[in-house]
């Protein structure tokens, strides 16, 4: 049977219906982009002292004087969590002593705050952090907010693709859609600190879920040439909209529940769009659903003004249609040999810390000096040119040399930001977004670079597996931020050696520039600047040789099917991609091919058994 790609030729590659999807579904990941980033209003801390009641009997001298002074960042600043005892100072006061003259401030007695707080409303009327009192002895619910919400994006990353396969696309997409804005809205009426952040975690849940689910669907209605386009500056420009869009809203409206109710809007407005995204006709044939699926391609051809052919799909070829079976693969697999168990856990330490610098940046802009809305909109601003830079480097050059180059940009400038004098804010801004530029540009580029990597019965296994390890990395990242509390360089001294030690690491995966995909394990690129040798393989000339007839032997009639490829081989590689599968490598410039293409490439060694 012909596949999806072939069948649909005549529908074009970019007429209006291809235009209406790309932006229908591009402007549903808008939503995401704030809901993903608007802990960092939510659950700001402004700055507060201990209250003194008004009843309290104190002179005004005492009362200016009722808070102890610590030295923060080189300077005195009042303390945030302890005052001076409160019976011992009024004492004084009655007494007619003086607070520096006839009394020692610092041999009196602290106490914390007992009567609560008093915030700062510059910049914040209210916030998670204001209505729940989560400061001093509770200021570590504030970073588990934000990692509790990371924790609900990784269940999500469980469920959405099992879901969008069992019961479609559409009606998924759609479904979770309604969770990220619903459970939002719940979180308006929210009582107390535990009610916030149990509907935060659905909510992460919905959001991860809507993202991904709007991604499959996109790469399988879009045709070849347009899915690069969609997959980075569609999806990930529109989501970096949405993030730009967070601190506008959060400008205007600077109560917490008033900000939630203005950012579920967005998420409202999306629902019509369910009257104009059709489901995938690429699931529907998966589910032998040939009727709604040909049902749609007309309607494309229509909207295109194309005629398209009376039948589309050929009964007899719907008869001979016998979906692939998928080859069953165990997360062992990732280790079976001490090369793809060298390479996979580099993987997860790639994933996992440039996920922690990317997250720990975008959740740190609002701390930065200056204007906590304007940095945050450059931190989001920021990422368009990344995208575009990370998508013009993978069709030209070699994945680990821009990657590793890209993380050594973003660490060494993080790094350098401990040298800055106090008083070069702007400078200190520069650098940090310098290194979003650097980490955001390597994070675009890791799907990619480790689908390439993996031989096809652990693809998909892989990359699964080193996504969730970022998941890890999103969850851990709030915490690098509170370290600001301790000493405002320590998190770019942090992150800056952990993305320089990164990129260091990066440099010793094989390349996979210009390589054919590998289609098992055996033909996996081996790990630079390692020798790595199972103890299975033995050195035995003649066995090698009659090895060698034998797989020459099959290469001359026989074609492999291997995971969803098929490869026949002659001397060459031919690929025929499955109609169900995206050809990752050929969206950037790299050697995947279509249906009948042949691909280019130096004889290969015979694998070993």
């Amino acid at each position: 049977m012909r596949d999806y790609d072939e069948v649909t030729t005549f529908l074009g590659e970019w007429g209006p219906f291809q235009r209406l999807i790309f932006f229908l579904l591009s402007a549903s990941i808008i939503p995401n982009g704030f809901n993903g980033m608007s802990v960092v209003f939510l659950a700001a801390a402004p700055e507060h002292r201990c209250r003194v009641p008004d009843t309290a009997n104190l002179s005004r001298a005492w009362r200016n004087h009722s808070i102890p002074l610590r030295l923060l960042d080189g300077r005195e600043v009042p303390h945030s969590c302890r005052r001076y005892r409160l019976a011992v100072i009024a004492n004084f006061s009655a007494l007619g002593l003086e607070p520096g003259r006839d009394v020692d401030l610092e041999q009196l007695e602290q106490e914390s705050c007992v009567d609560g707080w008093e915030f700062s409303q510059d910049i914040y009327l209210s916030t998670i952090v204001t209505e729940w009192s989560l400061v001093c002895e509770d200021d570590w619910k504030t970073p588990l907010t934000s990692s509790l919400f990371f924790v609900g994006v990784l269940l999500g990353s469980f469920v959405s693709g099992q879901l969008s396969d069992r019961f479609g696309r559409k009606s998924i997409l759609f479904a979770t859609m309604a969770v990220q804005t619903g459970f939002s809205f719940l979180q308006i009426f929210s009582i107390n600190w535990e009610m916030f952040t149990v509907l935060f975690v659905i909510v992460g849940m919905g959001q991860i879920s809507n993202y991904v689910v709007a991604f499959i669907l996109g790469t399988e209605i879009l045709g070849k040439s347009v899915r690069i386009i969609f997959s980075t500056l569609g999806v990930c420009t529109f989501f970096a909209v949405g993030y730009m869009l967070l601190p506008l809203f959060a400008y205007f409206i600077r109560d917490w529940r008033m900000l939630l109710l203005a950012l579920t809007v967005p998420g409202v407005l999306c629902l019509p769009l369910w009257w104009f995204i059709p489901e995938s006709p690429r699931w529907l044939i998966s589910q032998r659903r040939f009727s709604e699926a040909e049902s749609i391609i007309q309607k494309a051809a229509k909207m295109n003004n194309i005629a398209a052919p009376r039948v589309i799909f050929d009964p007899m070829e719907l008869q001979e249609l016998k979906l692939p079976g998928q080859q069953k693969v165990l997360i062992l697999d990732l280790f079976r040999t001490r090369n793809i168990a060298t390479i996979t856990i580099m993987s997860l330490l790639l994933w996992m810390l440039t996920s922690v610098g990317y997250f720990a940046l975008s959740l740190n802009a609002p701390n930065l000096h200056g204007d906590a809305y304007l940095n945050c909109f450059l931190s989001a601003l920021i990422e368009v040119p990344a995208y575009i830079t990370a998508w013009l480097l993978l069709r030209k050059l070699p994945r680990r040399y821009i990657i590793a180059g890209v993380l050594f940009l973003g660490g060494g400038v993080l790094l350098l930001i401990q040298f800055v004098p106090a008083d070069y804010n702007f400078l200190s801004i520069g650098l940090v977004m310098l290194g979003k530029f650097g980490i955001t540009s390597a994070f675009s580029m890791l799907y990619v670079f480790t689908a390439e990597l993996y031989p096809t019965p652990v693809r998909n296994m892989a990359v699964g597996v080193t996504s969730m390890a970022s998941r890890v990395g999103s969850i851990i990242a709030p915490y690098f931020v509170y370290l600001g509390a301790y000493n405002r360089v320590l998190p770019y001294i942090v992150m800056g050696s952990l993305t320089v030690f990164i990129g260091i690491i990066t440099l010793f995966f094989p390349e996979s520039f210009g390589m054919t995909l590998p289609e098992t394990l055996e033909q996996m690129e081996k790990v630079k600047g390692f020798i790595i040798k199972n103890a299975h393989e033995q050195p035995n000339e003649e066995l090698q040789r009659v090895k060698s007839r034998r797989v020459q032997s099959a290469r001359a009639s026989v074609p492999m099917h291997l995971g969803n490829t098929t490869v026949l081989t002659h001397g060459c590689v031919h690929q025929f991609r499955s109609s169900l599968n995206l050809n990752v490598r050929g969206f950037y410039g790299g050697s995947g091919l279509g249906k009948n293409q042949e691909i280019r490439c130096r004889r290969k060694k015979t694998p070993k058994f």
